[in-house]
């Protein structure tokens, strides 16, 4: 049981530390399109994103995948851009958005936990079993994701009900904002 808390705690710090930034972003654009009423599509589209996360974890520790850091490092806001441009591009259509942000959700988990998988490798190589460090990670990164995601719609909800501010603008603004500090990331980790 001690192992499993270890990994638990492990995910949890994975999504909630300062360094996580990357992740915090990640997935204030993929929730800056939905409403506290949309609490079940989000659910599903986090989960998505911890799933992706956990397929590439288990790849990695069991030495199926392989992918150098600095392009790692460099994928992983490059994925916060893109994700915040459909945003920008693609606000005022919201058919099969659900969709569309689960399989990127999906897709961008899987680059995402190439950037735990090198400590993870190491750190779970010498366990016997990784089934149990891995679910006490996962669950750990989700617990993470969905307090990160209940503080970003409390956010929202005080700003669109309270300030009357625009839905249209707070995704905009949000996009933006994170488009721009996300482009900064990927171009000076460039790893030509």
């Amino acid at each position: 049981m001690t192992d499993f808390l270890f990994y638990l705690n492990l995910g949890w710090e994975h999504i909630i530390s300062l360094d996580a930034l990357d992740h915090q972003l990640f997935v204030l654009v993929l929730v800056a399109v939905y409403a506290l009423k949309d609490w079940k599509k989000i659910l599903w589209i986090v989960t998505a994103f911890t799933v992706g996360h956990s397929i590439t974890l288990a790849l990695s520790i069991l030495d199926v995948v392989r992918v150098s850091g600095k392009w790692v490092e460099f994928l992983i806001p490059l994925t916060i851009v893109i994700t915040a441009l459909d945003n920008i591009l693609m606000r005022n259509r919201q058919n099969n958005l659900m969709k569309m942000n689960y399989y990127l959700a999906l897709f961008f988990g899987l680059i995402h936990g190439m950037g735990f998988a090198n400590t993870a490798r190491m750190m779970m190589a010498n366990e016997q079993h990784i089934f149990l460090p891995l679910l006490g990670f996962n669950i750990g990164l989700e617990l993470g994701q969905i307090v990160v995601v209940v503080v970003i719609l409390i956010v929202q909800f005080l700003l669109l009900n309270l300030f009357k501010v625009n839905k249209k603008d707070w995704i905009l603004f949000v996009s933006s904002a994170v488009f721009a500090l996300s482009l900064k990331m990927a171009l000076e980790r460039i790893p030509f």
